[in-house]
């Protein structure tokens, strides 16, 4: 090596065709500091040569290992015995002097491998290559390029670190609850396929991917229409394209970039070291403000990862595990909850605790986080690219709408990220996330130009408010649901999620302001308040009575990262010292050192007797969220052009026309019922047939 860099490489010996790794260990030398290796010791094993006692008396008696030879110390390990190397860097520091002296430490591993087979190369490797040498060159690289790293990372933080507005605890804690996306299961691959041969996808597996656009003037839909016709086209050519290329049958977003586009790679990373499926989507809700504020192209390469699973469809049987029901892995419509597990982007879905294809929040929490993404970016590309995919998710979610009154209802079993709690009805949080979808969907259609489906979304968008309110507001906050059961006036503390995401995407607010902020308070005094005296964070639910909600073992928890958007809902209605008391519960039980001792494997949640579930988890990346409110993106909206129209018009004609097709769009992607066994496979089929006959 150069610059006075000088290291030793260890190659480690992979077994079962596992991919290759080599680790480099090298120090710089300086006036005054010399740099010495030993390429080898024995650690462990019968092996015969320089041992781990050896080299650390070396050490002792001369300071360097300038005395070994490269011929007696570089050999390979033995079946049984493990080895080891070191470097030494030798210096003398007088009395009342400092010196610094540069180590560095890198690992090559250029390609993952997932239990399926496939195997992808990470993003690094477009850079150092991925022969499996680069370990030497990475090594390298830090050592000369660590000081001017350290100082952009310093410039970074610097601002945020001395503003004195903010209490001592939130900057550290901030910064400090990134360690996730390093210690996360994190993957960054580069962005092609993966190597072995995709011809094992099942034959029925299809993808309504962009390429298939094409449609005839034979299609019985008002032609004002253009996304309907677009998608309805799309849906009933796919059948006419299965055994295309199966590259297509992925949730592979890369397909959406247009010529010239810049393409970042697939991005990874897990729910939790226990739940450990890949980019669970209603967890990045809370999560992705980190993404997108300090890594907004690798936000947009999951965005459109999801995009594409949207036009998904896997008719695999998979079993859940709460309801013993057999259900398709994936239909066609569905925000998948995960990437998968063994088989990322070909096989989504590796959570089967229930059927989540029947979940309410994963589609409007896609739709917001699309929005909220065209305004933190202003990628109009972006937005283009992925409206197909907005549009088929919303139609997808009409038919939860079963009275016909605007808004869905849940169905009476954990059908939202809150998996063991049960919601029947409308309740406070999906339904707060439908309505701010309604009109996420409506101005991203302004964005791209779909005039028809802004009008529509948006006179949806105003139903659905007008129901909202009435159905579950009690006067001090919103009701859990509207079911009417002994569980439903509790106090949830995620109730305005929805709103939340409206105002933190610069759209108007979905409640009234004082509404916002008299629940705000109810929480505050009662789920965050009556929990330890508000050094615990806030509970999930909470009865009127001051009780906590034990209708089951989420209702009374505290989860970090829904504290966390809490808080960020808080400054966002000006309730900004609420919000910094609130979210400061979870610096008192993960941070401090008076705490519970979880720095740097924030858990999910804890419970009112600070017992934890799931350490090392994605949601309390939410604390950036709290950042995000504080940096008002909304100035950042209206310099794009993005911010919603009060009152746009509309042509009640117009509407009457654009519901046609949608709702032919939405039948199409209904869920069969017990009452009929068809699929939408067979009802593409069928629509196919007619479409050829005619």
């Amino acid at each position: 090596m150069n610059d006075g860099v000088q290291g030793v490489l260890l190659h480690h010996k992979t077994a079962n065709g596992l991919p290759s790794l080599s680790y480099a260990i090298s120090a710089q030398a300086t006036d005054g500091v010399s740099v010495s290796a030993c390429p080898f010791f024995i650690v462990s094993g019968k092996q015969n040569g320089i041992t781990a006692k050896d080299m650390w008396q070396a050490v002792k008696e001369n300071g360097s290992f300038d005395h070994f030879k490269a011929s007696e110390a570089s050999m390979q390990s033995e079946n049984g015995s493990s080895i080891g190397a070191a470097v030494a860097a030798s210096l003398t520091v007088l009395p009342g002097e400092s010196r610094i002296v540069t180590f560095s430490l890198a690992w090559d591993c250029p390609e993952v491998q997932f239990p399926s087979g496939k195997i992808y190369s990470r993003r690094y490797t477009k850079f150092y290559g991925n022969h499996g040498d680069a370990a030497a060159q990475i090594a390298y690289d830090a050592i000369l390029g660590h000081s001017q790293w350290e100082s952009w990372i310093e410039d970074w933080q610097r601002p945020i670190l001395e503003d004195k507005r903010l209490p001592a605890w939130y900057p550290v804690t901030l910064f400090n609850e990134l360690y996730y996306l390093n210690s996360g299961g994190t993957l960054w691959t580069d962005g092609s396929s993966p190597v072995h041969s995709l011809a094992g996808v099942r034959e029925k597996k299809f993808s309504l991917d962009k390429s298939q656009l094409g449609l005839n003037n034979d299609i019985e839909v008002p032609h004002q229409n253009d996304t309907a016709i677009s998608v309805l086209g799309k849906m009933a050519s796919t059948l006419e394209q299965l055994h295309a290329s199966t590259a297509s049958n992925s949730a592979f977003g890369t397909k959406l970039l247009e010529e010239g586009e810049e393409n970042i790679g697939h991005f990874l990373y897990l729910e939790g070291i226990e739940y450990r499926m890949w980019n669970t989507y209603d967890v990045h809700f809370y999560a992705s403000f980190a993404l997108v504020m300090l890594f907004p192209k690798l936000e947009l390469s999951i965005q459109r990862d999801f995009a594409a699973a949207v036009m998904l469809h896997d008719p695999t049987k998979v079993k859940t595990l709460s309801e013993g029901q057999w259900v398709q892995r994936k239909v066609l419509g569905a925000v998948p909850h995960d990437l998968g597990i063994n088989d990322p982007w070909f096989e989504v879905n590796g959570y089967t605790l229930h059927n989540t294809d029947r979940w309410k929040d994963l589609n409007p929490k896609f739709v917001l986080q699309v929005y909220r993404d065209v305004v933190a970016t202003g990628d109009k590309k972006f937005a283009s690219a992925v409206w197909p995919s907005v549009y088929v998710a919303m139609a997808y979610m009409a038919q939860f709408d079963k009275d016909g009154d605007g808004m869905i209802e849940n169905e009476g079993f954990p059908d939202q990220t809150y998996d063991t709690w049960s919601a029947s009805g409308v309740s406070a949080y999906c339904g707060g996330l439908w309505v701010a979808a309604l009109q996420a969907a409506s101005v991203l259609a302004r964005v791209v130009g779909d005039k028809n489906s802004q009008d529509y979304f948006w006179s949806k968008f105003q139903k659905a408010k007008v129901v909202y309110e009435k159905k579950l507001w009690n006067g001090s906050y919103f009701n859990y649901d509207n079911s009417g059961s002994q569980y439903s006036s509790s106090i949830q503390a995620d109730q305005l999620a929805g709103q939340w995401y409206a105002r933190a995407s610069g759209l108007l607010p979905i409640v009234d302001e004082d509404k916002a902020r008299t629940a705000l308070e109810k929480v505050y005094n009662f789920n965050v308040m009556k929990i330890k005296d508000g050094k615990r964070g806030a509970v999930n639910g909470m009865h009127p009575n001051g009780k906590v909600d034990t209708a089951s073992m989420q209702s009374r928890e505290i989860w970090s990262g829904v504290t966390y958007a809490l808080s960020a809902t808080m400054i966002q209605e000006g309730l900004v010292e609420m919000a910094f008391q609130t979210a400061s519960g979870v610096y008192e039980a993960a941070w401090s050192e008076a705490g519970l001792g979880y720095s740097f494997q924030t858990p999910e949640a804890w419970n009112t007797n600070d017992e934890y579930r799931s350490l090392t988890y994605m949601r309390p990346l939410a604390i950036w969220a709290m950042q995000w409110a504080l940096t008002k993106t909304s100035q950042k909206q209206q310099q794009l052009g993005l911010e919603p129209e009060q009152e746009p018009e509309v042509e009640t004609n117009s509407l009457m026309k654009h519901d046609i097709g949608f709702s032919r769009v939405s039948r199409l992607l209904n869920l069969p019922n017990e009452a009929s066994a068809k699929s939408t496979l067979q009802t593409l089929f069928d629509y196919t047939c007619r479409r050829l006959m005619s």
